[in-house]
């Protein structure tokens, strides 16, 4: 069993007062478009909000998934993971799929999935851009979890990443760093991509 595991317990700060993960790719709201995504991979999906009856729980309740709720998102990307990854079932392997990457899809995350079994010898796999600059989804070792006890700050997991083996496959284009954060990245996305 792989766990997905979506993040979306940010708080959006930069939005002005929207929600990023409400915003719609496709016609279909960020958050739901993403847990849709990781459902077709057949594996328990899970995602990390910051609190009970958040609003962005309305975009997941008819699907089946898991919410979780992580208090610890507070204090950033850290405590997110920190907070969501205790929680997983025991497993062999999770995936961190970021939920604000529009461009991640179910593609995306099988093609970092399947990179496992053709680099059995790594702790981590994760998706970069065609270019080759680190970005995500990234599936993490089971055996990695009590280093998530320990993470603090906003750095997310990049500490746990620097310390291990990790094998890397190409993504189209920049999905796998593309986030948007301002209604301005928006904006710009949407007369890009036509989303």
């Amino acid at each position: 069993m792989v766990p997905i595991l979506i993040l979306a317990a940010g708080e959006s700060r930069r939005m002005r007062g929207r929600d990023k993960l409400a915003e719609p790719v496709g016609g279909v709201a960020l958050l739901r478009r993403q847990a849709l995504a990781a459902l077709t991979l057949g594996e328990p999906v899970f995602v990390a909000l910051p609190g009970p009856g958040h609003d962005r729980a309305q975009h997941i309740a008819d699907l089946a998934v898991t919410p979780l709720i992580v208090p610890e998102a507070a204090e950033g990307m850290s405590g997110t993971l920190r907070g969501a990854v205790a929680q997983l079932p025991d497993c062999a392997a999770f995936l961190v799929v970021l939920a604000d990457l529009p461009l991640i899809d179910a593609d995306a995350m099988r093609a970092v999935c399947d990179l496992r079994a053709g680099v059995p010898d790594a702790l981590i796999w994760r998706g970069t851009t065609e270019d080759g600059k680190p970005g995500h989804p990234i599936l993490f070792d089971a055996r990695l979890r009590p280093e998530f006890e320990d993470l603090h700050g906003d750095a997310g997991g990049e500490a746990i990443v620097r310390r291990h083996p990790v094998a890397t496959v190409a993504l189209p284009g920049k999905a796998a760093r593309l986030d948007l954060d301002t209604p301005e990245d928006w904006a710009a996305f949407r007369a890009e991509t036509r989303l």
